[in-house]
């Protein structure tokens, strides 16, 4: 044997006899300490292998889905405000002020007006008669003759009858104005006639004239010198009439037709006479006729209804 080595075989001997050997149990655990961390060893590499498995696959399905939809934001908690303070008990608030309806009389009498709202102004009467208080003829009754402001009689005579209502007029103007019927071919004379009254009256006295109206021509029933431009005499009696403004009356007057020589016919010429009130004002249609003719009550019902339009119009 060489002398190096029994040298390294002295060294080892003089090393294992300086060392005490450990017991048994402390060998026991380190054997154990060992195991654990081999098993801890390869728990921990497992982990780690399935958990870069599960990220790869993640990002693999996550490039196919598209991009990932940020987190649904929360609402923040509503806030509940703090409950009121209670009134104090030495305090007492005044009676609120109560505020009647509309229409509903307060307290002094007097209607309550509503907020925001301002009385309406009472209209005003009118103090004269305008042209547009006279109506205009429907298209088939026009001649081509303008009509035209006259200073004539409202009414025939009525055997001198006088009206205490005249006495309350404000305004009176006449016109007189000539029509065709609507079958008369344009080119022949006129059909009829008219005087065309509109009498403005103050509060009262227009109803006033429509009774003594009335009473004129019942105490009336023949009047001389009336129709055709001779001395025929003329027999006056009323008609039934309704249905036009606040109130009307009309009559009649009847005369022996003549030819141009002056002898009878045999017939009669027919006048009709109209007068209506709406409310302060009357209109009076006085149909006069044209050469000898006699008046249609169709047209004059017609022309009587344009006349109350055209005061309605007026007073509104």
């Amino acid at each position: 044997m060489s002398r190096e080595l029994s040298d390294l075989y002295r060294s080892l001997a003089e090393d294992a006899d300086g060392r005490t050997p450990a017991a048994p149990e402390e060998l026991r655990r380190r054997a154990d300490r060992r195991a654990r961390l081999r098993v801890t060893g390869a728990v921990l590499g497992t982990a780690l292998l399935v958990g870069g498995l599960a990220t790869g696959t993640g990002l693999v399905l996550a490039e196919r889905r598209g991009p990932v939809p940020p987190p649904a934001t929360v609402p923040p908690p509503a806030t509940v405000p703090p409950p009121a303070a209670p009134a104090s008990p030495t305090a007492s608030a005044p009676p609120a002020a109560t505020t009647p309806p509309s229409g509903v009389p307060s307290a002094t009498g007097t209607p309550a007006a509503t907020p925001g709202s301002t009385a309406a102004a009472p209209p005003r009467a009118p103090r004269s008669v305008p042209d547009r208080a006279f109506f205009v003829q429907a298209a088939g009754n026009r001649t081509g003759m303008e009509p035209a402001f006259r200073d004539t009689e409202a009414l025939p005579a009525l055997c001198d009858a006088r009206y205490r209502s005249d006495a309350g007029i404000v305004q009176r103007r006449t016109r007189n104005l000539a029509y065709k019927l609507p079958q008369t071919p344009k080119g022949y004379v006129p059909d009829g006639s008219y005087a065309h009254t509109v009498t403005l009256y103050r509060p009262g006295r227009a109803d006033e004239f429509l009774r003594e109206l009335r009473a004129a021509v019942r105490d009336c029933p023949t009047q001389p010198g009336v129709g055709g431009g001779n001395a025929s005499t003329s027999r006056l009696r009323l008609l039934a009439d309704g249905g036009f403004g606040d109130g009307s009356v009309l009559f009649e007057m009847r005369t022996p037709a003549r030819d141009v020589d002056g002898n009878p016919t045999g017939g009669d010429e027919v006048r009709l006479v109209r007068a209506i009130r709406v409310d302060d004002v009357v209109t009076v249609l006085w149909e006069q006729g044209w050469e000898g003719t006699s008046s249609p009550r169709s047209q004059v019902d017609a022309d009587s209804r344009r006349a109350v339009d055209a005061i309605e119009d007026w007073l509104r």
